[in-house]
């Protein structure tokens, strides 16, 4: 048990052979020290305040694993300008003592609505005070596009003079300003009453819940920022308002073959994508719950059945998920959270998320900083109050309905890698190991790997530095990025003998492994995908970072015990 504390060093984890959850909770540490590692994957999203290098290398140091670039602000320019200095924060930042790879999400404007450039605004960020009672004009007219005021506001879609009627509320910022439509006072414009006044910046996104917008899936806009991404060599795209399959399979068409890797998250924010979200998970690599507009689009006190329901259906499909908006919004302003926001990221790690987002706090806040170690910190102690062994028995149990299952029609490769994984997370249970080590041409063993949640940490060992960045998305999956080329040369063991000290290594420095501790070690019978067949748990030998000598083999530092070998 002393083993295993060196990656747990439980927060609030008690005993996983608890007979029911409510005993579980019971016994929760709640002054235990922090856990070493956290499972979770952090995204930031990268903005005015954020995208200095230097900035960028301490929010990676920090946690940040994925940086996100809302497409809906700022030109090509200025994207390409922060995707550099994305990829020159990943090279210098240490977090590990180790470069860590850092994915880059390109987030489209979608079929959304959003207000203008405030006058004088430019690429900063600055904001205008709307008063509660005061009158507004809501105009189309593209020459007032960068003139927006506190008494004049551009809006993007053209439509909305003819589909509003008197009475009819238009909803500004997720819903934060809310104006009430008078009058049509000309063919491009409306008379409105401020409602709900605020503080008011650009680009803000406006919702019509009263109203039935007809915009189409992909804007022309949304095109050539898609070919901006693929030119740019992003990993994902977070693609705004999927509301049904044939959505997704619009946005691949855009990004054709040479576009494959590129992983699409389809973000659910209205009625439609939550009544279609089961043919939405089955073209898509992945689901964003998207709770700024959805919280508008459906009333607020749904938003948390809406995100509970989505998040299991993700589970199951072992399709990560992300949970997103106004998490901590109030560190935009303050060092510190409410209460309440803490309560909302600890309970969407509960719910199963496997990653959470940061928006206007790493964007434009005065704490980008704070806010990433903040999220850090409650992810750790939200982690550890899972009921992992019952997580584990769900997913096995009720697995034969999602898209991973092993049912009949599932590749005999699948079927051994599913197995094989399997495996794995139950000898971690039953073993106390201090984490998993996989090595992987394409990733595939791992996302598996992650889909049963296993309490220890997950070392991905890859070659493939998309692949790297990409699993990220994963709960538990760590990436460790083999730089070392293949020489065929080189006999196999050799070579997965490399690989697994790597990895050993990097558990040192991360602090999953210290001293003498259990770790299973998943690996193929051969190179290449698809070759996953083999489990084993070892023990490693000596202090936190001490290293193994060249004149050494693997048995010299590790006790080989094999439990499991499909051939």
């Amino acid at each position: 048990y002393n083993e295993y504390k060196s990656y747990l060093r439980m927060a609030s984890l008690v005993d996983q052979n608890d007979s029911c959850p409510l005993l579980h909770c019971c016994n929760l540490k709640v002054f235990a020290k922090e856990r070493a590692g956290r499972n979770t994957g952090i995204i930031c999203t990268i903005g005015p305040v954020s995208r200095e290098v230097e900035t960028l290398k301490l929010l990676i140091e920090a946690g940040m694993n994925i940086a996100r670039m809302n497409f809906s602000h700022g030109s090509h320019d200025y994207h390409k300008q922060t995707i550099k200095n994305v990829r020159e924060a990943e090279k210098i930042a240490l977090p590990f003592g180790n470069p860590r790879p850092v994915a880059i999400a390109l987030d489209t404007k979608g079929p959304e609505i959003r207000t203008g450039n405030l006058k004088g605004a430019g690429e900063g960020y600055s904001e205008v005070i709307l008063e509660k009672g005061k009158d507004i004009v809501v105009t189309v007219n593209k020459d007032y596009y960068a003139q927006c005021t506190a008494d004049l506001l551009y809006v993007d879609y053209a439509n909305i003079v003819n589909i509003m009627e008197p009475g009819q509320l238009i909803f500004v910022d997720d819903g934060l300003i809310s104006l009430k439509v008078k009058a049509k006072k000309d063919k491009d414009s409306l008379s409105c009453e401020i409602m709900n006044g605020g503080a008011l910046g650009s680009h803000k996104g406006v919702n019509l819940p009263d109203s039935k917008v007809d915009l189409p899936a992909l804007s022309d806009r949304d095109k050539g920022d898609l070919k901006f991404g693929l030119e740019n060599n992003i990993e994902m795209v977070f693609a705004s308002f999927i509301r049904k399959a044939e959505d997704v399979h619009s946005i691949r068409e855009i990004l054709g073959k040479k576009g494959e890797y590129i992983k699409v998250i389809s973000k659910i924010e209205n009625k439609e994508g939550i009544q279609n979200i089961d043919d939405i998970i089955k073209v898509s690599d992945g689901i964003m719950v998207a709770r700024g507009d959805m919280g508008i689009e459906i009333p607020a006190e749904k938003v948390f059945l809406a995100q509970k329901m989505i998040i299991a259906k993700c589970n199951l499909a072992g399709l990560p998920v992300i949970c997103a908006t106004q998490m901590l919004e109030s560190m935009t302003v303050n060092p510190r959270p409410t209460r309440a926001e803490a309560s909302d990221v600890a309970n969407a790690v509960l719910d199963g998320a496997d990653c959470v987002m940061l928006s206007g706090e790493t964007a434009k806040g005065k704490y980008p900083l704070n806010s990433v170690q903040m999220m850090n910190s409650i992810c750790k102690e939200s982690e550890a109050a899972l009921y992992s062994d019952q997580y584990f028995f769900d997913i096995r149990r009720h697995g034969n309905t999602g898209l991973g299952s092993l049912d009949p029609n599932t590749s005999s490769t699948r079927v051994i890698a599913e197995s094989t994984c399997i495996a794995a997370v139950d000898a971690s249970f039953a073993m106390k190991c201090a984490c998993i080590i996989v090595l992987t041409t394409t990733g595939t063993t791992a996302k598996v790997m992650s889909r049963y949640r296993p309490l220890a940490p997950i070392l991905v060992v890859t070659r493939d530095v998309v692949v790297a960045r990409q699993i990220h998305l994963y709960r538990g999956c760590f990436p460790c990025l083999f730089k070392e080329p293949r020489d065929e040369n080189t006999p196999w063991m050799d070579d997965v003998q490399k690989r697994v000290d790597f990895a050993i290594e990097t558990g040192r420095n991360m602090g999953m492994i210290n001293g003498v501790s259990k770790v299973v070690v998943v690996t193929g019978w051969k190179s290449g995908a698809g070759s996953t067949n083999t489990v084993r748990v070892l023990l490693t030998h000596g202090s936190r970072g001490w290293k193994l000598q060249q004149d050494r083999g693997l048995d010299s530092t590790i006790i080989h015990c094999t439990l499991l070998e499909f051939y």
